[in-house]
């Protein structure tokens, strides 16, 4: 959900979706109906503790403005 600012909307943006956002093993790290204050409170600690247990995925420090990958940082795509 990097780059997303905002919680994904159904019914003309009414209802919000609830999101499992998931670590990089696939376990739950959040549940939220609030992006973006996911963002702004609980994030930077997940983060953290994201930091050092998968530190080949990317964990930015703007979440809202970072491009979503399915790459790790070590990925160099052959040309």
């Amino acid at each position: 959900m990097f780059g997303e600012a905002s919680n994904p909307a159904v019914a003309d943006g009414r209802v919000p979706l609830v999101l499992e956002l998931l670590s990089p093993a696939q376990r739950p790290l959040q549940i939220t109906r609030d992006l973006a204050a996911f963002w702004r409170g609980a994030y930077p600690e997940v983060q953290k503790e994201m930091k050092g247990r998968y530190p080949r995925h990317p964990w930015p420090d703007n979440p809202t403005n970072a491009l979503p990958t399915r790459r790790t940082k070590k990925y160099s795509p052959q040309g």
